[in-house]
C-alpha cells in the first residue's frame, strides 16, 4: 500500500480527486485503489515542555538557566492524538510513503517530523503541489521526487524550531521572573522575531513622541519661457539657514529675494531630459500582496492570508499563497492566457483588462532562475464564482489576476525634464513628466504624475513673473500600519545601524518569513504589546517597558535577519544546524546575564505608550509557589 501523508485535509481531497479509481472514505483517510491519502492538521507534534526533560524545570527559577535539551523530545499536541493514531496505524502497513507538506520550508518538517516520530524506515518520495486544481495535482503526481533530496531543507527547519524553542524559552522566563522581582504580575513573553518586530514600533512611536517640528520657508518663482510658463523653486546656497535636509529655516532671506524677483531675468543653465521605461510591477509575493491589500482595501495581514487560503483550498481560483517569490516559471508562459481568460470570465473589470492584453509580449516576470521552491501568486485559471466570493475576498482575487495580467501590457513610457534655472546668481529647480505610452498603468489607481513643463531648450532667457514664500512645517514620521510594517520586515536592511550588515541584508532575508509576518503582528496584540488605532499600530506602554528593559541586541533586527540567512545556507548546505546551535547557544547565554529588575522596574514605572486593549495573560502561583503559564506558548 503506498501511502500519501498530506499537510491538511484539503490538500488530501485535492491529491484523493486527481487519482485514478473511486475514493473510499474512512476515519482520517481516502483510500484510491492501492493508495491511501491520509493528512496532518497542521503541526500534529509539538517540542516537549522544560519539564519533559528534567521535572526541576517545571518550576520557573534564574538558576536553571538556560535550559538546553540534550536530547530533542516532540509531543503530540492534545487535539492532534486522534489524527497521529490514524497516521500511526496506516504507516505500518505502508510498502512505500509519500510526503505531500506545503512546498516550503515548514511544509517540509510538519510532515516529515510524523514520518520520523513514527519511526518508519522505508522509502519516503516527495510531493510538490502549489495548485490544488486537478490537472495540477495530476501533473505533480507524475513527478515524484526522493525526500532525501529535501533532508537539507528539514534540517533548516528544525533547527528553525529549536533556536525558537530555545531563545523563547530563556529569555521568557528569564525577563518573566525579573518582572515577578520588579512588580509585575504577567508574563513576559521575549521571541526572535516578535520582539525585534516589536522594537520597530517602539523605536517609531518613541520617534513620533519626541519630534519637535519646525518651520521651514520654501520660495516659489512663476517663471515665463519661450514656450509657456512654469513653477520653480529656489534651491538656496550652503551658506544660507539649513536643516539637514536643505531646507530653509529663516523666512528673511527668502522674502528678500521674492521682493526683488519680479521682473528679473535670468538663463536656463542645465536641462536634463529622459525617455523612461518602467515595466509592469511583478506578480506578488505573500508579503508584497498584504502590503498592497493593506493601502488599497485596508485590510490587515493577518486577513490577507486567511483569504489567500481561502481562495487556494476552498475556491481554488489560485496557486500556492505563502511564497517569497515574485517570479513565475517559463513553462506557465504558453498557458498563461488560458488561466486568465479563464480567471476573468465573471467579472466586468476583469475582462477589460482581458482584452487590452497582448499575450505575445513577455516580460522579465518568466524566469526559471528567480523560482526557487515557489513561483509567485497567480490565478489557477478556474472560473471565479463572485456570488460566492466575500467582498474582500473579490477585492484580493483581482489584484492577483491583476499583476499578472499587468504582464502582458507594454511597459509604461515617460518624458522626463529637470530644469534649473539661473536669476540673480540664485538656483530655481523644476521638474516635470509628461507620460508616451500609459501601457500597464491603467489597470492601478495610483497616485497623481508630476504634471509636463512646457517645451525647453538648453540656455534660453526666462523672466520672473511673481515670487512668493510658503510657511511649512516638518512632521514627525508616520505610525507604522499592517502595509508598512509588513514592508519592513521585508526590508529590513533599511532599520539596521551597522552598514556591514545593512550591506549584507540588503538582497538576501528579511524578518520573519511570508507563512508567519502576519501571524507575528496578530501575536504582538493578542498578547498585549500593540494595539490598533485606525489603521496605525502603536505600542502599549507594557509593549514600551519591555524593549526599554530588554539588551537592545534582542529588540533588534540584525540578530534574527542572520539567523534566516543562516537558516536558508542550511537548507543549501552551505551551513552546519550544529554550527548554528552552538553559536546561538553562545549568544544566549551572554544575553541571560542582562536581566536587571532595577532596570526592569524604572521602565515599567517611566515607559509611555497606548493603554492594551487585551488582557494580560496571567501566570498561576501554585501552593508551592511555583509560577507557570496557563498556557505554554511557542515564542517566535
Amino acid at each position: 500500500m503506498r501511502l500519501i501523508i498530506a499537510e491538511k485535509p484539503s490538500l488530501a481531497r485535492a491529491i484523493a480527486e486527481a487519482l485514478p479509481g473511486s475514493a473510499k472514505r474512512q476515519d482520517g483517510a481516502i483510500i484510491c485503489g492501492d493508495t491511501t491519502v491520509t493528512w496532518c492538521l497542521g503541526h500534529l507534534l509539538e517540542q516537549a515542555a522544560p519539564e519533559a526533560y528534567d521535572p526541576a524545570d517545571k518550576q520557573w527559577r534564574l538558576d536553571r538557566l538556560p535550559i538546553v535539551p540534550q536530547q530533542w523530545k516532540l509531543m503530540p499536541r492534545p487535539k492532534a492524538r486522534g489524527q497521529l493514531a490514524v497516521i500511526r496505524k496506516l504507516i505500518k502497513q505502508a510498502t512505500d510513503v509519500v510526503h505531500a507538506g506545503d512546498p516550503d520550508r515548514e511544509g517540509q518538517l510538519l510532515v516529515q517530523e510524523v514520518i520520523e516520530h513514527l519511526k518508519y524506515r522505508g522509502p519516503v518520495q516527495r510531493l510538490l503541489i502549489s495548485d490544488l486544481n486537478r490537472p495540477a495535482v495530476s501533473r505533480a503526481l507524475a513527478a515524484l521526487r526522493s525526500n532525501a533530496d529535501f533532508q537539507p531543507l528539514y534540517q533548516a527547519a528544525q533547527a528553525r524550531a529549536r533556536a525558537d524553542w530555545l531563545y523563547g524559552i530563556n529569555l521568557t522566563r528569564a525577563w518573566t521572573l525579573t518582572g515577578r522581582q520588579a512588580g509585575h504580575d504577567g508574563v513576559l513573553s521575549v521571541g526572535r522575531v516578535q520582539t525585534p518586530v516589536l522594537g520597530l514600533i517602539v523605536r517609531r512611536d518613541n520617534a513620533i513622541r519626541d519630534f519637535v517640528p519646525h518651520p521651514f520657508y520654501p520660495l516659489w518663482v512663476d517663471l515665463k519661457v519661450a514656450q509657456g510658463q512654469l513653477r520653480a523653486w529656489w534651491a538656496p546656497k550652503e551658506h544660507q539657514p539649513l536643516d539637514d535636509q536643505g531646507r530653509l529655516i529663516d523666512r528673511t532671506p527668502a522674502d528678500e529675494l521674492a521682493s526683488q524677483l519680479p521682473g528679473a531675468s535670468g538663463q536656463l543653465t542645465k536641462l536634463d531630459q529622459q525617455e523612461k521605461r518602467q515595466a509592469p510591477p511583478l506578480p506578488y509575493s505573500l508579503s508584497a500582496l498584504q502590503v498592497d491589500a493593506a493601502r488599497r482595501h485596508g485590510l490587515s495581514a493577518q486577513i490577507v492570508l486567511d483569504i489567500c487560503q481561502r481562495l487556494y483550498e476552498q475556491h481554488k481560483l489560485i496557486t500556492y499563497p505563502r511564497s517569497d517569490c515574485r517570479y513565475l516559471p517559463e513553462e506557465h508562459l504558453p498557458l498563461a492566457q488560458r488561466s486568465l481568460t479563464g480567471a476573468c470570465q465573471n467579472d466586468d473589470t476583469l475582462r477589460q483588462w482581458l482584452n487590452g492584453a497582448d499575450f505575445s509580449l513577455r516580460s522579465k516576470a518568466w524566469n526559471d532562475k528567480q523560482v526557487g521552491a515557489h513561483h509567485a501568486i497567480a490565478p489557477s485559471g478556474k472560473p471565479a464564482d463572485f456570488g460566492q466570493l466575500s467582498t474582500t475576498e473579490g477585492h484580493v482575487f483581482r489584484l492577483i489576476v491583476r499583476n499578472v495580467m499587468a504582464q502582458f501590457y507594454r511597459p509604461l513610457r515617460t518624458f522626463e525634464v529637470k530644469a534649473e534655472f539661473t536669476l540673480m546668481d540664485e538656483a530655481f529647480r523644476a521638474r516635470g513628466q509628461s507620460i508616451l505610452d500609459p501601457g500597464w498603468k491603467p489597470l492601478f489607481t495610483t497616485r497623481e504624475e508630476t504634471p509636463p513643463l512646457p517645451p525647453l531648450t538648453q540656455g534660453e532667457a526666462c523672466q520672473a513673473l511673481g515670487a512668493g514664500v510658503e510657511e511649512k512645517e516638518t512632521r514627525p514620521p508616520e505610525p507604522f500600519t499592517d502595509a508598512s510594517l509588513i514592508k519592513a520586515m521585508m526590508n529590513i536592511g533599511r532599520y539596521v545601524d551597522d552598514p556591514e550588515v545593512r550591506r549584507t541584508l540588503r538582497d538576501t532575508d528579511g524578518l520573519g518569513t511570508e507563512a508567519t509576518r502576519a501571524g507575528i503582528i496578530e501575536t504582538l496584540v493578542q498578547r498585549g504589546y500593540l494595539v490598533r488605532k485606525q489603521k496605525a499600530l502603536r505600542a502599549t506602554q507594557l509593549g514600551s517597558a519591555l524593549i526599554a528593559a530588554l539588551p537592545s541586541a534582542v529588540s533588534t533586527p540584525e540578530r534574527t535577519a542572520l539567523w534566516e540567512q543562516r537558516l536558508r545556507a542550511i537548507a543549501e548546505q552551505q551551513d552546519n544546524a550544529n554550527a548554528f546551535q552552538q553559536a546561538l547557544l553562545d549568544d544566549l547565554r551572554g544575553l541571560l546575564t542582562h536581566s536587571d529588575a532595577a532596570k526592569l522596574r524604572q521602565s515599567l514605572q517611566t515607559a509611555q505608550g497606548e493603554a492594551s486593549g487585551t488582557a494580560k495573560r496571567k501566570s498561576t502561583k501554585t501552593k508551592r509557589g511555583r509560577y507557570v503559564k496557563r498556557k505554554p506558548a511557542k515564542q517566535r
